[in-house]
């Protein structure tokens, strides 16, 4: 189970080093009003500081994804953030054992303090799968309001790929 949860991660992580080689600096860092005046390059660095913070959880047995440097150079560099995408698809390939981990659990109450959760290396890594793909989605969007041209499944769930797939493979009743 967790090979697939590390594959599946690694290639989500390939599909955004693909999108930086084809992507300008200035498309990179280009805010969209349309989408809370937010660019590709937030998007990524958001996904690779989650990353970043599984990361280190797994090393220390407790994720904080909201203990995140928000580190201006990812946002902004679109090189530095293909770099930190290669580094982090390496060491998930490294990860060998699933294992329990807590991870702190962010109160929706501006008022209320978090609290930590039981949670698995493989529950976080279908967890950052999915927001990958959903901050994916976002960036998708922004390109393209921004006329950069992408590939069309970008963003697009694994689940839904499959079903587009599985959809166009059945033959049409005549």
């Amino acid at each position: 189970m967790i090979a697939h949860c590390i594959r599946d991660n690694v290639e989500a992580l390939r599909q955004g080093i693909g999108l930086l080689a084809g992507l300008s600096s200035e498309g990179y860092t280009l805010r969209a009003p349309a989408c809370f005046n937010s660019s590709a390059g937030g998007h990524l660095r958001h996904v690779i500081e989650h990353y970043l913070s599984f990361l280190q959880g797994t090393d220390t047995g407790e994720i904080d994804y909201e203990a995140r440097a928000r580190d201006p150079l990812i946002e902004n560099d679109p090189v530095h953030a293909a770099a930190q995408l290669e580094a982090i698809g390496e060491r998930l390939a490294q990860l060998v054992a699933d294992r329990t981990l807590l991870v702190r659990v962010e109160s929706a109450s501006l008022e209320e303090t978090s609290s930590w959760s039981m949670s698995t290396v493989v529950r976080e890594l279908e967890f950052l799968l999915s927001h990958t793909v959903h901050h994916y989605a976002l960036i998708a969007v922004i390109c393209r309001l921004g006329g950069q041209a992408i590939p069309d499944n970008f963003g697009m769930a694994p689940s839904t790929l499959r079903h587009l797939r599985d959809r166009s493979a059945i033959p049409c009743a005549r």
